[in-house]
C-alpha cells in the first residue's frame, strides 16, 4: 500500500507536469505590425502593356498559432484607402476619390478588406499555406495563399516576432471589381504579402 505522505507529492508532481504541458501545447496569439506588414499585388494595365505594382499601407490583425496541434488562424483588416501604387493620381482613381466607380475598389462604400483564414500544411513546426477567404469590394470569395518563408524568433524590442512572406492570386472580376474588363485588360491580381506579428 502506498504511504499517504508519500502518495500527496506524487500527485501534486502530476499535477504540475500536466498543467505544464497543457501551457506549452496552448495556442499563441500574435498582433500584426502594421509598420512591418504590406498585403502588395500586381495588376495589369491595358492589357499587357505593362504591369502596375502597390500596397495597403495600414493592416491591422491577429495571428494565432499552435504549433504542437498544427493549427492556427489568420484574422487581417486591410484598410482600402491606403493603397499605395505610387501615383497618388491613380490611388484617387482606384479608391473612388476621383470620382466614385462601381468598378473600382470603392472605398466610400467599402472601406475595408478583411480576410479571415486558417494556417495548414505544418512542416518542422512552421505553417506553410493558409486556406482563407477574402472579403473585398463587399465579396467574399475563397483565396488560398502559400507560406513561401516563415520564421519566429526572439524580437529586438523583446518577445517572439514571427514573420512570413506568401504568395497567391485571384480574379477581381470575382469580387466585382471589373474595370478595364471591356478595353482586354486581365482581371488576374497576383498578392506578394509580407507580414510580421508579435505574440501578446
Amino acid at each position: 500500500m502506498f504511504r499517504t505522505g508519500h502518495l500527496r507529492p506524487a500527485l501534486l508532481g502530476l499535477a504540475i507536469s500536466t498543467v505544464a504541458a497543457t501551457a506549452v501545447a496552448a495556442p499563441k496569439t500574435y498582433t500584426i505590425d502594421s509598420a512591418h506588414t504590406f498585403p502588395s499585388f500586381e495588376v495589369d494595365h491595358s492589357g499587357g502593356t505593362s504591369i502596375w505594382r502597390g500596397k495597403f499601407n495600414t493592416t491591422t490583425g491577429t495571428v494565432t498559432m499552435d504549433t504542437e496541434a498544427q493549427t492556427g488562424t489568420v484574422s487581417v483588416s486591410i484598410d482600402v484607402n491606403s493603397i499605395d501604387f505610387g501615383h497618388e493620381g491613380l490611388n484617387n482613381h482606384v479608391t473612388g476619390k476621383e470620382r466614385p466607380d462601381p468598378t473600382m475598389l470603392d472605398a466610400a462604400q467599402f472601406p475595408t478588406a478583411t480576410y479571415e483564414g486558417r494556417l495548414t500544411g505544418f512542416q518542422n513546426g512552421a505553417p506553410t499555406r493558409v486556406e482563407g477567404t477574402l472579403n473585398l469590394h463587399g465579396v467574399s470569395r475563397p483565396v488560398n495563399l502559400e507560406i513561401r518563408s516563415f520564421k519566429c524568433a526572439a524580437g529586438r524590442g523583446g518577445g517572439e516576432t514571427c514573420g512570413a512572406d506568401a504568395y497567391g492570386e485571384f480574379d477581381r472580376a470575382d469580387f466585382g471589381v471589373t474595370f478595364g474588363q471591356s478595353f482586354g485588360f486581365n482581371m488576374g491580381v497576383v498578392l506578394r504579402i509580407q507580414i510580421e506579428a508579435r505574440a501578446q
